[in-house]
């Protein structure tokens, strides 16, 4: 029996396709997302309750709830600090530890952060490591972790096969902000998206406001920006498979993008998916200033005819394969 923990809405898009393949598993909720639970049935919740620093509060609730249960093993999922104190804890109780999505890496503690350090903490503990990428694999190799390591692929992008066939390039941009290291200049970000909208016309900049008040009081300067309440994901896929390319912060989005063929423009100064950067798919951009010009240097050459470095969509199957 195997413990899966998720508590944001990605750990659920990646945990969520291994839930239609395994046969022998239990859910713990880690409670930061509390709205996912909406037709979700959990076995075991964590109750996060208020701390003076919030990660210590996730991490000290964590380890002091864990659940005592029937199962042998726990798979944590990416770089929370929930997914690192499941692991402790899972550590401390000797249970086998499996790791989706191992192996990122930026090697910059500051970016981003908290992330890159918990990725590497986990590593550390876990007994099998899941990697979605040959390079994931090789970054644990040169840190000679103790675990396995097997290349799987990305499990989120499992969810996106149904919507492979319907892409198509509009004159739609999908334009998403939201990592704590853009914190303080997205007031700079969002002046130059706006400029960008401003003098391309011709083009619909779509940006999913983002909920975080750091964020959501610039909203006032996207003036020629179409800004929209935060979407469902099945409504963000049907988006992202009609835009002409992708403007944003996040990492899923680096991921998903590519395999429907969208180029991505990254804001941020580093990314723990480089793959992406070799085969054309995303361009860094590490100011605002550079956004302007790598916008204006793939605007009118969005189409991209690559295959997906991040995995082919079938990667629960060979994890259920190892852990079963």
């Amino acid at each position: 029996m195997i413990l899966l923990c998720f508590g944001t809405r990605p750990e659920w898009l990646k945990i969520k396709p291994l839930t239609k393949i395994l046969k022998d598993y239990k859910l713990l909720f880690t409670g930061q997302h509390p709205d996912l639970l909406e037709g979700i049935e959990v076995d075991y919740k964590i109750n996060i309750r208020e701390n003076g620093n919030r990660l210590d509060g996730v991490i000290s609730d964590c380890l002091l709830q864990f659940p005592k249960g029937k199962f042998d093993s726990v798979l944590v999922q990416g770089d929370t600090a929930s997914a690192f104190a499941c692991a402790l804890a899972a550590f401390n109780r000797n249970l086998k530890i499996y790791y989706l999505e191992a192996g990122l890496r930026t090697y910059d503690l500051d970016h981003p952060y908290p992330e890159e350090g918990y990725r590497q903490m986990i590593a550390r503990l876990t007994d099998v490591n899941l990697c979605p990428t040959s390079l994931a694999k090789s970054n644990l190799k040169k840190e000679k972790v103790h675990g396995e390591l097997h290349v799987v692929g990305n499990t989120v992008l499992d969810n996106l096969l149904a919507y492979k066939e319907k892409c198509e390039y509009t004159d739609k941009v999908l334009v998403t902000l939201h990592r704590r290291e853009n914190h303080d200049s997205m007031d700079l970000w969002f002046k130059a998206i706006n400029e960008l909208a401003k003098d391309n016309p011709s083009l619909e900049f779509i940006l999913p406001l983002h909920p975080n008040p750091n964020v959501k009081k610039h909203a006032s300067l996207l003036t020629h920006v179409t800004v929209i309440e935060p979407m469902e994901y099945s409504d963000l896929l049907n988006l992202l498979v009609k835009v002409r390319f992708v403007i944003s912060d996040s990492g899923g989005l680096q991921e998903e993008g590519s395999f429907f063929n969208k180029k991505v423009l990254v804001c941020r100064k580093t990314t723990e998916r480089p793959e992406g950067i070799s085969t054309g798919h995303l361009h860094m951009c590490d100011t605002p200033k550079v956004l302007k010009y790598m916008f204006n240097f793939i605007k009118d050459d969005a189409i991209i005819n690559q295959g997906c470095p991040y995995g082919d969509g079938k990667s629960s199957k060979r994890i259920a394969k190892i852990i079963e």
